[in-house]
């Protein structure tokens, strides 16, 4: 590989980074092509990809970026794994993996410039969708509004109630009567 060609990867390396939500570094040995294209098809579904690069190479292009953090994963055969969306979605789809076993395992992580194990991506990996969380979080920010306006309704609540209880405990289920219409006054006449 020419100079001029690393250089280029290397910048482009750097920019996936700076797009990226979510890197990880897997060992990938054995993999036969169908895996691989399955793989990488079923990554590129949820906004993701999976790079090979000499480790020399991505150490130059995490250098200063919050992936700084990865360097300590590189070494041997290595696949990056990047997400430009959801990381937990990313995380689902790596860990749907686990019939590659031996042949696709994770040695770590990097989200929001915080390093991440195999066991916490994992448990990235167990959190609901994006979409239900927030629904969760809706219904809890909701559910202190809803009590006060229950309470704020049940004094009058109650009160139509007893009034209801003492009309039917009085008329025993008896129609009220219908107001009598009194005739007309007659005009007085003035003389």
């Amino acid at each position: 590989m020419k100079k001029s060609e690393k250089t280029a990867l290397v910048e482009d390396l750097t920019q996936s980074f700076g797009r990226a939500s979510i890197a990880l570094v897997s060992e990938y040995r054995g993999m036969t092509a169908a895996e691989s294209t399955e793989m990488r098809k079923r990554l590129r579904a949820v906004r993701g990809e999976m790079r090979v690069a000499k480790n020399t190479l991505i150490r130059l292009a995490i250098k200063g970026t919050a992936y700084e953090a990865l360097d300590s994963k590189l070494g041997g055969q290595i696949g990056l794994i990047l997400s430009y969306e959801d990381p937990v979605v990313l995380a689902k789809t790596f860990t749907s993996f686990g019939p590659l076993g031996d042949k696709l395992k994770l040695r770590g992580a990097v989200l929001d410039g915080k390093a991440l194990t195999p066991a916490e991506v994992q448990a990235l990996a167990a959190l609901p969708p994006r979409a239900v969380v927030f629904g969760q979080l809706l219904g809890l920010l909701n559910a202190p509004a809803t009590q006060l306006v229950r309470l704020l309704n049940e004094p009058g609540s109650y009160l139509a109630r007893v009034i209801d209880a003492i009309g039917k405990k009085n008329g025993a289920g008896e129609a009220a009567p219908a107001p009598v219409a009194e005739p007309p006054a007659a005009p007085a006449s003035e003389g």
